[in-house]
């Protein structure tokens, strides 16, 4: 995933001038659960930040897109076990959040981002929140412990924080990109739907920095797929300091390329690790197609298969039903021909070809199930018509699935 850069400890931290902390507040009823995320810069960023296209919109989002409208932000502020979505009084809710930052940190309200996760339809009360603030200001760090507590207080079905940073190098100065994450279930996007904080110090204009994340989101976030649900809330947010001293990055070119290839690959960390520990899921799936006429029918036919309910609930039962990867192709949308594609599958445990010119092959059954026992499942499908292709990441769809949602609220 990062051969080409170095991966480092630290989240959001790793990039210098960055702090973070994370708290039980009381919005959870659960002590051990951390609630409230605090990120915090120690000067204005270039900013640029993607949210859920689901028309139905947490009132945090309404408040963000406002506040970052010119490009600019200087802090973020995350609680968990409440959306804030549907709430009459939401948008002063999250304005709320903001002043309350204002007020401990001096980080002026209208540069702060707002982001909430959980429940939908509840109302959420500022009085834990505002009760919280002293010690979540108190216990910023710029550390990996600061970090990690900030990945833990977003967390809501997740099982395992999302953290990750990589070091690069532009025009000989050394730069940093770290992010957290949460996000489990309600993924499928047609951008982001999760919540993903970015962290840089690299010297670049909010315009390219807005260009590099739109472009990037196409083969990351757009390309992940856990239960076909878009959520309402989700937010992507990337902050760039500018420490790294490299020459302002406002135009196309080299040194462009060199930050939107690294933001890129962090976003497809962050994917595989969102995928992997999808609700209830004990595999990863990721699905290459290439060889494609274009680069969205690779990218539509790779979505098209993780996101199919039988090829997931295949893989959990570590069933080798490779007719349904071409069922799932066929409906994709995508321009191919179906008698000249390819499958095979891939794990730890090798690599088995199972449809060649659109027809099945003769494969060991014992084999497969050993293939597919793993907890890493890799589907590769050449279209044999071009020269474009596309990854896309989900995860197996089971029974604890529904367990999960079956009583999520209550």
């Amino acid at each position: 995933m990062f051969d080409n850069y170095k991966e480092i400890a630290g989240g959001i931290c790793a990039p210098a001038g960055f702090r973070a902390n994370g708290v039980h507040c009381g919005i959870r009823k659960n002590k051990l659960k951390k609630d409230l995320a605090l990120i915090v810069a120690d000067e204005l960023c270039s900013t640029a930040c993607a949210y859920t296209t689901n028309l139905v919109k947490g009132a945090p989002i309404l408040v963000t897109q406002k506040n970052v409208e010119n490009g600019y932000a200087q802090a973020v502020i995350v609680n968990s076990g409440n959306a804030n979505t549907c709430n009459a009084n939401g948008v002063e809710i999250a304005e709320g959040m903001c002043a309350l930052v204002q007020q401990h940190t001096g980080v002026i309200k209208e540069n702060v981002v707002v982001a909430s996760t959980g429940v939908i339809g509840q109302e959420l009360s500022l009085d834990p929140i505002a009760g919280g603030m002293e010690e979540l200001c108190a216990g910023l760090r710029a550390d990996n412990e600061g970090s990690a507590a900030a990945a833990e207080a977003i967390m809501t079905t997740d099982t395992v924080k999302k953290e990750t940073a990589i070091t690069f190098g532009i025009a000989g100065k050394m730069c940093t990109i770290g992010a957290v994450a949460k996000g489990v279930g309600m993924i499928c996007p047609n951008m982001a739907t999760m919540l993903l904080f970015v962290t840089t110090d690299v010297n670049i204009s909010p315009e390219m920095l807005r260009r590099a994340l739109a472009a990037d989101m196409k083969d990351s976030v757009n390309m992940l797929s856990v239960d076909g649900d878009t959520s309402t809330n989700d937010t992507i947010c990337v902050m760039a300091n500018g420490r790294a001293g490299n020459t302002l990055i406002d135009k196309a070119g080299v040194d462009y390329r060199i930050f939107k290839d690294a933001l890129g690959a962090v976003l497809r960390k962050i994917c595989r690790m969102l995928a992997r520990d999808g609700e209830g899921a004990t595999k990863l799936i990721e699905c290459r197609v290439y060889n494609a006429k274009k680069v969205t029918d690779a990218r539509l036919a790779a979505k098209s298969v993780v996101k199919s309910n039988l090829v997931k609930a295949a893989i959990f039962g570590s069933d080798i039903n490779w007719g349904r990867v071409l069922c799932a192709l066929g409906y994709a949308g995508a321009d191919l021909d179906i008698a000249k594609i390819d499958v095979s599958f891939r794990s730890k445990a090798g690599e088995l070809l199972v449809c060649q010119g659109g027809y099945g092959v003769e494969f060991s059954e014992e084999t497969a199930k050993k293939l597919l026992s793993e907890d890493e499942i890799y589907i590769d499908v050449n279209l044999n018509s071009g020269v474009y292709e596309a990854t896309a990441y989900g995860c197996d769809l089971t029974y604890d699935y529904v367990k999960i949602n079956g009583d999520y609220r209550t």
